[in-house]
């Protein structure tokens, strides 16, 4: 397998939950930091932390968030910290007025920065629920048009799914998303909000999380591809123990 990467949200908590993975000896090589605009801390601002601990961190940048106009708002502190991936996401729309966006799509910001940071390697999302595959693959090619230099997937629940898109992304390089779902509400979550369909074997459990993300590591490793792990609102050692054992 190429690499493991764990998101960790920059929320209060961030500095022991690196502690207790460095302390922790599992094989990650990349800490993935999300943009959430309800925290303080920006993503990129988590990365620089983040790599006190970790080798290579990378922050999610958030398209709308760029205005085309002006330089890159957190590239010089890229460079400062020395941080040579990046993330483009689209985001979402602020809860209220307080925070400026505009009109600016994920393969705009990408050129942007191939552009003005040509040091950074950007990396772009691959969002299979939003739309059909052929709509996706569409996405894809301008994104690496755009000079994205591979992708980030939204959490698969279904290998069968991922097995299709595997055939679609032959020889990309490609982070397989994977996030546990513990309860029926983060499962209505999921469906409600992302339209996932589950397949018939799922359980809401942590088992059962815990044994996809290990096939999905598995079959990552046998074509040379990379994981993404997100434990969204889970025991964060319970889980990576399970993954990593």
């Amino acid at each position: 397998m190429k690499r493991i990467s764990v998101e960790l949200v920059p929320r209060d908590a961030l500095r022991d939950e690196l502690a207790v993975l460095k302390e922790s000896g599992f094989a990650i090589d990349l800490i993935n930091i999300p943009d959430l605009l309800r925290f303080p801390t920006r993503s990129w601002e988590g990365a620089a932390l983040a790599q006190q601990y970790f080798p290579t961190a990378m922050p999610h940048i958030r398209a709308m968030d760029v205005d085309l106009e002006r330089p890159l708002s957190m590239g010089e502190y890229l460079r400062q910290n020395q941080i040579k991936e990046v993330l483009i996401i689209e985001g979402d729309p602020p809860q209220d007025m307080t925070h400026t966006v505009y009109p600016t799509v994920t393969t705009d910001v990408i050129r942007k920065f191939r552009e003005e940071l040509p040091e950074i390697r950007v990396y772009a999302g691959i969002d299979q629920y939003r739309g059909s595959m052929q709509q996706e693959q569409y996405r894809i090619r301008r994104k690496l048009q755009a000079g994205a230099a591979g992708f980030f997937t939204q959490p698969f629940f279904d290998l069968r799914l991922l097995a299709m898109y595997a055939d679609m992304l032959e020889g990309l390089e490609v982070y397989w998303g994977v996030s546990p779902v513990e309860s029926e509400r983060a499962k209505s979550y999921w469906e409600l909000k992302n339209h996932v369909v589950f397949p018939k074997n799922f359980a809401a459990t942590l088992a059962w999380s815990v044994d996809f993300a290990r096939e999905v590591q598995a079959f990552a490793q046998s074509r040379g591809d990379s994981v993404y792990l997100m434990p969204i609102r889970t025991d964060l050692t319970a889980y990576l123990t399970g993954v990593f054992a």
